[in-house]
């Protein structure tokens, strides 16, 4: 099976530590949020991936490249941003069949149980319902509730709330590259932009079936806030199967699980947890640490924090309660 992830976006709700890294090499529960999706697309037998790439695009194959043995891994450049519809266009020239095709977004975490999705002949949309649906494409569905008639992209107005959540499963992967065709040359936009949901909304038009996939396990990555919430939502998950990783106890310190420590990192006289990851060559010394993610060789000395993310190579001491330091800062607090 084949697959495609969209990893070019900049992150602007996550600076500053998106200044220095792409959005999707960011740390959550123990490794870079692309880590997880890409562990999912290995577990399901995907042997070959092409990677849209843009800010930061080195660093994304230099991650890719050292941490993981797909049978073969393209790399599309995305020159200018010109919506997720024009990403996947680009790609076109590695998807002239009509192989089955997996597109999955690089910024959201999810867990699903693929092998329900892969017995689908249809083309399938994962959906999620949510508070505010203006924020994402929405998908309609026929009065049987089992086929998805009509998308719409980041409505103005209310038409539903089942949100399209970037798991996509395409049976016809020719016939949508057609549309994408379709809509690149009328210059059909949405926003100003080229939506991939304008294009399944042409497949539709063209006779199309698409069905909806229910993924309850889809988590935000987009702001701070959200993904200290996925942190802690991995992390328990993580617990609940058995894998909380503290890879051994730490003399004069206490570990409060469910937590992610890594093997090199260093906790010295503090309280670490619940909720925290701690990254390859970060140190914790007199601290108390909980709900945070502390990443490579940063470290936290005399502090109590909670909510808190402290980039990598960044040095935070002092007593205070919430931090968002972004790689290679040096804060001190009195």
């Amino acid at each position: 099976m084949k697959a495609i992830i969209p990893v070019a976006g900049v992150g602007t709700r996550m600076k500053p530590h998106t200044y220095t890294a792409p959005k999707v090499l960011l740390r959550v529960a123990g490794k870079p949020m692309l880590g997880h999706i890409l562990d999912e697309l290995v577990k399901i037998g995907v042997e070959e991936v092409t990677l849209i790439v843009g800010y930061y695009g080195e660093k994304v194959i230099e991650y890719v490249d050292t941490s993981y043995k797909f049978k073969r891994v393209n790399y599309v450049w995305q020159e200018e941003r010109r919506g997720l519809g024009h990403a996947i266009w680009i790609t076109k020239k590695h998807h002239r069949t009509d192989e089955p095709l997996l597109i999955v977004l690089g910024d959201t975490v999810f867990e699903a149980d693929f092998n329900k999705l892969f017995k689908f002949k249809n083309n399938v949309l994962g959906v999620k319902e949510v508070d505010d649906p203006s924020r994402f494409g929405i998908a309609q569905l026929d009065k049987s509730g089992t086929q998805i008639e009509r998308l719409v992209e980041k409505p103005p107005e209310f038409v539903g709330n089942l949100a399209l959540v970037g798991i996509y499963y395409m049976t016809q992967p020719k016939l949508m590259f057609k549309c994408l065709d379709h809509i690149i040359r009328h210059r059909i936009t949405t926003k100003g932009e080229y939506q991939i949901t304008d294009a399944l909304q042409e497949m539709i038009n063209r006779g199309a079936a698409f069905v909806p996939f229910r993924i309850e396990g889809w988590y935000d990555c987009g702001k701070p806030e959200t993904l200290l919430e996925t942190n802690r939502i991995l992390l328990d998950n993580m617990a609940k199967r058995g894998k909380s990783q503290a890879p051994r106890p730490w003399k004069d310190s206490i570990i409060i699980p469910p937590v992610s420590i890594h093997p090199s990192a260093k906790i010295v006289r503090s309280i670490v947890g619940p909720h925290v990851d701690v990254a390859e060559g970060a140190e914790i010394s007199h601290s108390i640490i909980s709900d945070s993610i502390v990443s490579s060789n940063a470290s936290v000395a005399n502090m109590i924090a909670a909510q808190t993310i402290i980039g990598n190579d960044a040095h935070a001491t002092g007593v205070t309660h919430q931090l968002n330091v972004g790689d290679s800062s040096e804060i001190s607090l009195a």
